[in-house]
Formats: structure tokens, sequence, C-alpha cells
């Protein structure tokens, strides 16, 4: 692992945190493990790539989340400490030992359900907590979730989340907040910006993949994943594991409705139903029937999807190789 187009490296000083290790490489940063000579403490270090400084929707995405980050305290939320003086823009935040979700996930790709279950409540919580402060994060994905040993979380990586009632951000009127193709909502590969409601059905196909080993929508690449989710039902969870309860089901069906109105209407309404299975009533439903019947999507809705996404990252690339060269 390298730090791209970086001048300080690993052992060097930045300020007064000593950087100790390379931790996490990016498109748009790295993230160091640090320490804080003044008091001893264990930090992460987070600087922008050159050429993100240089692109003025980049730059302002890495100072919005350094912004949402710094007002934001909950337990289950990455703390991003306030740094007025530093020499160069980069970013404090706490240092929480454990892995991403996703290794996890690699290490035991059918979480048992009591686990899969107590850290979607975990989330449901975090997400609460960020939903009624304004902030929709919009890339939940198991990359973006840390796990102790305890298997207490933490979300971290607020690189697209939207403040309730902020400007978008766009490229040619194109957003780049659109997620991860595995885990975007509907609405958001329609290109529309995404609610709170779209952080749950991420959540849902989280839960999902910790059940049952796998992502809900799959495809030889990110556009046919995207028509999947928006033409076609997932198999029933209990297909491919027999030991999920109709009402578990029934939780993973609603919090991944295609139709955002249908899905469940906050984390903590999520959180309920996960701690009380016994009260959920299981619906009679279709897409449990049909799932098998696929649809092909007609050439005009591929071409909007492919849009949606190549344009913005062409025009990105672009500028990226204007910035170089300046």
């Amino acid at each position: 692992m390298f730090a791209p187009n970086l001048t300080i490296h690993a052992g060097d000083q930045l300020d007064h945190y000593r950087l100790e290790e390379l931790v996490a490489t990016s498109g748009m940063s790295t993230v160091f493990r640090a320490t804080d000579t003044r008091t001893g403490t264990q930090v992460a270090i987070k600087i922008p790539h050159p050429e993100v400084e240089c692109d003025p929707a980049l730059f302002d995405r890495f100072q919005r989340e350094a912004d949402i980050g710094t007002r934001l305290h909950h337990p289950a939320v990455m703390k991003v400490f306030p740094n007025p003086g530093r020499s160069q823009v980069y970013m404090v935040m706490e240092w929480v030992p454990g892995c991403l979700l996703r290794q996890v996930i690699q290490q035991q790709p059918k979480l048992p359900i009591d686990r899969a279950v107590k850290l979607t409540i975990g989330i449901c919580r975090a997400l609460e907590y960020i939903h009624a402060n304004g902030v929709v994060h919009r890339d939940m994905k198991p990359e973006n979730i840390m796990v102790d040993t305890h298997d207490n979380i933490r979300l971290i990586d607020f690189g697209i989340a939207a403040n309730a009632g902020a400007r978008r951000l766009t490229f040619g009127n194109f957003s780049m907040g659109l997620g991860t193709p595995d885990y975007v909502s509907p609405e958001q590969v329609r290109g529309k910006r995404g609610d709170a409601r779209s952080d749950l059905y991420s959540l849902g196909v989280m839960l999902y993949e910790m059940l049952t080993g796998t992502v809900p929508f799959t495809g030889p690449n990110p556009f046919a994943v995207m028509n999947d989710r928006l033409l076609n039902h997932p198999p029933p969870p209990s297909k491919l594991e027999p030991t999920i309860t109709p009402q578990l089901q029934e939780i993973l069906y609603r919090a991944m409705e295609r139709d955002p109105r249908n899905r469940y209407v906050s984390a903590r309404e999520f959180a309920h139903d996960l701690e009380h299975q016994d009260e959920v009533g299981v619906a009679n439903r279709e897409e449990a029937a049909t799932w098998k019947r696929k649809e092909s999507p007609p050439a005009h809705r591929n071409l909007l999807v492919a849009t949606l996404i190549v344009i913005p990252l062409l025009i990105l690339i672009l500028l990226l190789l204007v910035a170089r060269h300046h």
C-alpha cells in the first residue's frame, strides 16, 4: 500500500502528529495511524490527495465531511476533532481498534443470525442519530462500518454525505454521490439525491448479505447490477439460508422496498422490528413467488444508467488531468 501523489509518508511529522503507519488509501485521500505528541493519544489522520485540493467540488466534499464529523457526537459514529492552526489541509479522527465489516464478512460470509441482527441494530442506532441531526450518509456499505472486538460499530466516511437542505454538488448537472452499486438505493440509481430511507435500503442490503453470504442483486458489471435492482426482485433470503424466519425475511423485504414510501420510515422503526421479531406481521408477498421471472432492461434504460455513471466519471478524469498540468 502506498500514498499516491503525497509528499508525506509514515515516519514523518505533521504539525504535532507523528505518522506511524499508512492504513488506507482511496481515490480521494490517504489515512495514517498517528500519535499526538502532546498527549500520546493515537489518532487517524486523513489527508486529501493534491488533485482533490485542486478541484473545488471534491475539496468541498472533503471539507463537508470534516464539518459533519466535528458536529456529530455519538458512540457509534466516528469522531472528527477540530484542528485549528494546521499547516496544511487534513482531518484528525479518533483511532478505533478493530476491523471493517467487510473483513468480518470475508472471514465468515454467513454470519450467525444473532450476530448479524446485533450489528444491524447498532448501525440503526447510528443512523437514527445522524438522521435526527439532518445528515444522510448516502454510501452505506461494509467498507464504511468499523467493528470492534465486542461487535460495537462505528459509522465512518461521510465523503458523500449530505446535510438536509444543503446545495447539491454536481459535475455537469450529474451528481457524483451515487454511492456503491451493490448497495445504492433505487432512487439514487435514478439520479435522485436520496434521503434517510436510502440509507435504510442500503442497510437492508447489508443485512441480507450478512445473513445469506451474497448481495441481493448481481450482474457482470455495475450497470447490470443497478438495472437488476430497478426491474427484478432478489431471491428470498430464506431460499439461501433456511434458518431465516418468515418474520426476519419480512423485515428484509420492508427495508429493501423499491419504492421508498413503502420502506421503514426511520432507523428506529427498523431496529424495533429486529428487536421484537415476534411482533412482525408477515405479508403475502408477490416478490417472494415471482423472483425467478427476470426482466431485461430496455436499451434506453441501460443508456440512462450508463450516462448517470460514466459522464461524471469522465468529467472527473478530465478535471484531474487538467489539475496535474497546472
